[in-house]
């Protein structure tokens, strides 16, 4: 294993030559990795079909077409971002000004998963970087490809000592945890969420975790089924289901139940075919322990659609489970995964207290035409971030932070947000010495009637 604490000291030694706090330095450096990607698009293609068998439009779209973009936004705005904002100074500190510098923490470390295996790793990268950071990125070892496609792009265009990638399993993640780094930025599963912050915890590291859980979709009896059936679909079976904003289950109206059956299986033949497993382009499991965990699903409630899976090739293909309750194996933890359990309600009550029974979800998705119904969801319930007859879209959007809540996440990211996490807000105060204020001072006479005088 690579000498950590060495990379670690180089890069604390680099951050505090004050390079990467140079505007010129950070736009280069954005500039260097959009062209890296850029130039390296086939070999990441290639490298994500190797691992998950992800298609070129998919690869593109959910993965390098996302990071060019938010590299794009964040190029455009740095330079409003990163400028000392001038606040408001009350009247009790007159003669002075106050500002907030947004300042980077020093060395950050990235770990990354296997679903997203890209995007994940290198959109938080640009943050670190647009805010002045030094990084390691740890990616995941379950997409082998695709990480050693991120370490080649990043040795080729950033010296190890401002940006280094370093591969390895659970044990190169402990120690690079047991290092002095100067903030965390990890995405995955809730139970690693909690080492990570263990860990953080030891030293007062101040992190980001994105995490997960089970997003709900309720589909009232007023939704524009048609449209409710394609758009959860192609949210839920994005990426074989591994997706941590994908719905994770549903909830639907008893009255709309069977028309909504068979929209859906209408859409999932129009966007996989009437034999998904014979479809070249179906992104398939990550591995062999994740496939058993799912197949075992496959025996909660009833099979509406789908069913089937190709060990083999690691591969299921979108399956609908009805007759669901709470107490199923499938419902108490996050399914990751293109199976779908469905729920039935009859008063919008009961979803909102069955939801409140468990932890606050990462999403959650509403199709509804009523505005009323809109706002009831809204406001009774608390999650990380979702949409309103859709699902999905709203995690790429540079002007939506996204992140969860609870034990859903820990903090928020993309656009803006990013630039944020990575920034420690540092408030100053200039006070002018052409006068003072005396009542201030213990001495003064009167101090104390002056003082609550003054201070009401």
């Amino acid at each position: 294993m690579e000498n950590i604490h060495s990379l670690i000291t180089q890069q604390k030694a680099f951050f505090h030559m004050g390079k990467t706090k140079k505007l010129a330095f950070r736009l280069d450096a954005l500039e260097k990795l959009r062209g890296a990607i850029k130039n390296n698009e086939d070999k990441l293609l290639q490298a994500l079909k190797l691992d998950l068998n992800k298609s070129e439009f998919e690869a593109y779209a959910s993965e390098i077409g996302v990071v060019l973009e938010e590299i794009r936004f964040t190029i455009k705005h740095l330079q409003t971002w990163a400028k000392p904002e001038k606040v408001k100074t009350p009247i009790t500190h007159m003669g002075s000004t106050s500002y907030i510098y947004s300042e980077p923490y020093g060395v950050a470390l990235v770990i990354s998963p296997w679903n997203y295996p890209f995007q994940l790793a290198i959109n938080p990268l640009i943050g670190a970087i647009a805010a002045g950071n030094c990084v390691v990125i740890k990616p995941s070892e379950l997409t082998p490809k695709t990480s050693e496609a991120i370490a080649h792009i990043i040795a080729e265009i950033f010296p190890r000592e401002f940006v280094a990638v370093i591969q390895g399993d659970a044990e190169t993640s402990q120690a690079l945890l047991a290092e002095d780094v100067d903030y965390i930025f990890f995405t995955g599963s809730v139970p690693v969420g909690k080492i990570i912050m263990e860990a953080a915890a030891k030293k007062l590291t101040p992190l980001t975790l994105e995490l997960g859980g089970k997003s709900p979709c309720i589909v009232h009896k007023d939704a524009n089924i048609k449209l409710a059936a394609k758009r959860i679909a192609w949210g839920k079976f994005l990426n074989a289901g591994q997706t941590c904003v994908a719905p994770d289950y549903l909830y639907v109206h008893e009255d709309i139940k069977d028309g909504f059956a068979t929209a859906f299986k209408e859409s999932i033949t129009e966007l996989y075919g009437d034999t998904p497993l014979h479809n070249s382009e179906l992104t398939r499991i990550v591995s062999e322990r994740h496939f058993e965990r799912l197949a075992g699903f496959l025996q909660d409630g009833d099979l509406l659609i789908g069913g089937k899976s190709d060990k083999e090739q690691l591969i299921i293909e979108p399956t609908v489970l009805t007759n669901i309750t709470w107490k199923d194996s499938i419902m108490q933890d996050e399914i990751f995964g293109p199976i779908l359990p469905v729920l039935e309600y009859n008063e919008l009550s009961e979803v909102i207290t069955g939801i409140h029974n468990h932890p606050k979800p990462l999403a959650l998705y509403l199709f509804s035409e009523s505005e009323e119904v809109q706002q009831e969801v809204l406001n009774s319930i608390t999650f990380g971030g979702g949409c309103i007859n859709d699902t999905v879209y709203h995690f790429v959007s540079p002007y939506l932070p996204f992140g969860g809540v609870g034990p859903s996440g820990i903090g928020a990211y993309h656009g803006k947000g990013s630039f944020d996490t990575f920034s420690h807000k540092k408030s100053v105060l200039k006070q002018t010495t052409l006068f003072d204020i005396p009542f201030r001072y213990p001495n003064v006479k009167n101090g104390l009637k002056k003082i609550k005088l003054f201070l009401k």
